[in-house]
């Protein structure tokens, strides 16, 4: 072999070198060995420590109150206990379903829910939307701090303010009605008016703070697109509608569907705080029944009142999986 030959070669080789290296040194995909959890946990247990209480949480006070499902399937007492008393199957389901107040009940529940998902999941994007538009940023931050404060205001204090300001002697919106020479409406008595009085209070409290998630999400958006809409003459609400909107699409849809399966347990303490023997035709909820039947009653019913909560959760795990499998074949996002 001649010298420019041999030069070749060994040239061959050193450029081949770092290719098999690199070969080498990554192992394949199909043979790659995986980590025992025994080393996960050692290499990253400062993360599984912060993870621990809210595992530690979730046990306690999720999966392990599970156990006690089986009293809605015996004839419980407080003497024989869980395990000692007799099982009678669904007996206490059957007995809610065919009962007088099941109809009423599940129609109140339902109409407040739906009604409140209606008339208070857009007001959240509306105002995340209209917050992004605003140029002047010291205006912005005010309307939000305006909308955010209600939200730290506790149920209770809440349902004080409502009574304050509707009390038919002394709220000062009776008297309002009543210096225009119109005669005030019941809020707080007339059955027809808890579930406006319910709804609109709940969203005066809540929207502020629900717009958060949307205008996080509006940050994401590349001001480049909305300098290219410009350019081709776009007005501020076409590009709010094709820009902005199918941004917060996704998560707009996540939240409507955890909402959708939350929607059988409407607000137990806000609607026990407004209830009253007057209002109780659209008052009386699934979840205040519960509490009638199974704490308040003279004779407290546990399987019964149970079977009820129980009745009401797989409800809403059926619309909570029925909504979300709608929304993966329309706009192709779910939660799971």
């Amino acid at each position: 072999m001649s010298t420019d030959q041999q030069t070749f070669v060994d040239q061959l080789r050193v450029d081949d070198t770092p290719t098999r290296r690199r070969k080498r040194s990554s192992p394949p995909v199909a043979g790659q060995r995986t980590v025992p959890l025994s080393k996960k946990l050692k290499r990253s247990w400062q993360l599984y420590l912060l993870l621990l209480p809210a595992v530690v949480w979730v046990v306690l006070f999720a999966y392990w109150p599970m156990y006690g499902i089986q009293i809605a399937f015996r004839d419980f007492t407080p003497v024989g206990g869980i395990t000692g008393s007799d099982w009678v199957g669904l007996k206490h389901i059957e007995k809610f379903v065919t009962s007088y107040n099941f109809w009423p009940l599940l129609s109140n529940t339902l109409i407040l829910a739906f009604y409140e998902l209606i008339a208070g999941f857009p007001i959240p994007i509306i105002l995340a939307l209209a917050l992004n538009a605003v140029r002047q940023k010291y205006f912005s931050r005010i309307v939000q701090l305006i909308t955010y404060a209600p939200n730290f205001i506790s149920i209770v204090v809440v349902v004080g303010i409502l009574v304050m300001l509707l009390d038919p002697q002394m709220g000062i919106v009776p008297h309002t009605f009543e210096l225009l020479g119109l005669t005030p409406p019941a809020f707080l008595t007339d059955p027809g008016w808890f579930r406006h009085t319910y709804v609109w209070s709940g969203i005066w409290q809540t929207a502020g703070f629900s717009a958060i998630i949307y205008l996080a999400a509006l940050t994401s958006v590349p001001p480049e697109l909305h300098e290219a809409a410009k350019v081709d003459g776009a007005t501020h609400v076409r590009r709010m509608w094709h820009i902005d909107v199918p941004a917060i699409l996704p998560i707009a849809i996540v939240l409507m569907i955890l909402n959708v399966g939350s929607i059988m347990s409407v607000g137990f303490e806000k609607v026990l705080l407004m209830q009253n023997p007057l209002n109780l035709t659209t008052s009386q909820v699934i979840d205040t029944y519960v509490y009638e039947v199974g704490l308040k009653s003279p004779i407290p019913q546990y399987s019964y009142a149970t079977a009820i909560g129980l009745f009401r959760s797989v409800v809403g795990l059926i619309l909570l999986v029925t909504v979300n499998s709608l929304a993966k074949r329309v706009t192709k996002a779910g939660l799971f």
